[in-house]
This record gives C-alpha cells, structure tokens and sequence, in this order.
C-alpha cells in the first residue's frame, strides 16, 4: 500500500511524496527543497525511487540536484518542452508513469506557466500551482484563456479525486471566496473546518473535488452567483465565463 505525506518546505509549500512502506521506497512531487525530504526519508529509512515536476517555479523544482547527489540514477518527470535542467524523462498530455504500486497519468494545465502538468489517475491529482483549495494559481506565462481551459480539464475528473496541490493557501482562498458569495454556506462551513486545522498545525490538504465544485470561485464561472459578483464589481460588460475567470483572477490579485 502507498500512502502520501505531505513535507513541508518554506514558507508554505508541500512537497508531495508517494511512500511505499513495503519496498522501502518513495517518490518526490515538486521537491523544491531537499533538506526536508532528505530528513524525512533517512527518519524513515526510505530510498527515493523518482521525483515527478509540475512546472518550473524553483520552489518546485530547486532541490533536484542535491536529491540526486544522494539517490543517483532515478528518473525525473516533467514536461516535453521544460526548462528544469535535471529531468530525464519528458512527458505529455496522456502519457503515463508507474511510480511503484500507483499509476498515473499526465495532463497538460498551461496557464501558470507554459510548461505546468498535473499528474493524476481516478482517486489522486497533483496539480502543483494551477488548482489550489478555493483557489487557483496566477497566471504568469500563460493566457486567462489557457489557465481557464486547465481548470476546465481538472473539473471533469472523478468528484470523489483527492486534490495534492503545491501551496497551503486554504485560509486566505477562502476569504476571497467569501468575498464574492458571502451567502454561500459551503464556504462559510469549510471557513470553520480550515481554521481548525491549522489551529492543530495539521494541513488542509487534500482537498476534494466535489468540495471544490462548492466553494471554490475560479471552478465556480457559469454560477450566477459568481457571474453576479463579478459583473458587479467589474468597470465593464463581462460576455462568458473566461471573462468572469479573468476578473476573478485579477479581483484576486489585489485582495
């Protein structure tokens, strides 16, 4: 059986590994510190056995090198077209990877930045910096269009998925989603779930999809409460929902 540990690393990344107890092994998502999961693999006398990239962002990716200079020869997954240096193996849209007993497969989720993939098969995704717990990541190299697009594809996955993203941003998503449906009771009851999680200093993550699809604006678009909100707040006549996304987005960015 594998199970998956969140590591933290810097102010409030995670770094994902996948553990199998069983063969003494585990594998790394977004590793963009080694010193964490260095300790956490020696404390559990585990072997890395591969590190998976979702994008670029150095803290998703710094902590290659030095994982590499302790477990030599082991496979590293990003995108076809990345800019990190160190990978060894370039994937794409419906490729797929065996990490010990769990399979998963690649989706391309440009948007963040142009090289962002999320990993994911019928109960887990990774999905790094575009789908965050009531929340999204900003756009830097990408299009609103694009960005909406990605979010479009995680949607569609199972509603039961659990969601393994790279930040723990619950808190502060939340009270931007509150801000644009303060009547809806799905926010206002996970408000009170989150804030006592952290209070126990234990992650909010993973999030479920189904759970999202409720509270989460940027999943949100074609509600009429958030087309509402939008459209109020907005200096112009927003025409579709990628145009509802991208004042959300912007909204966002100055909350």
């Amino acid at each position: 059986m594998t199970n998956i540990v969140p590591v933290r690393a810097f102010k409030d990344n995670y770094i994902w590994l996948m553990v199998d107890a069983t063969a003494q092994a585990a594998w790394a998502v977004d590793p963009g510190d080694a010193a964490p999961v260095i300790d956490y693999l020696r404390e559990h006398h585990l072997a890395l056995a591969g590190i998976l990239i979702t994008h670029h962002h150095a803290d998703h990716c710094g902590g290659i090198s030095n994982l590499l200079n302790e477990w030599k020869d082991i496979p590293v997954y990003g995108f076809m077209h990345s800019k990190v240096p160190q990978l060894t193996h370039f994937v794409k849209e419906n490729d797929e990877i065996n990490c010990g007993q769990i399979k998963l497969k690649v989706v391309e989720i440009p948007g963040h930045t142009l090289d962002h993939l999320a990993f994911y098969n019928d109960e887990i995704v990774f999905c790094g910096d575009t789908l965050f717990s009531a929340g999204c990541g900003r756009v830097f190299e990408g299009t609103y269009e694009q960005m909406y697009h990605s979010l479009n594809k995680l949607f569609y996955l199972p509603n039961s998925i659990k969601i393994y993203c790279g930040h723990e941003y619950t808190w502060q998503n939340l009270q931007f989603a509150l801000q644009v449906e303060p009547e809806n009771s799905f926010i206002q009851k996970k408000i009170a779930v989150v804030t006592r999680l952290l209070a126990e200093d234990k992650p909010t993550l993973p999030a479920i999809l189904a759970d999202e699809k409720n509270i989460n604006p940027f999943l949100r678009c074609q509600e009429s409460s958030v087309m509402q909100a939008a459209q109020n707040n907005a200096p112009n006549k927003l025409a579709n929902a990628v145009e509802v996304f991208k004042y959300l987005r912007e909204w966002k960015n100055r909350f």
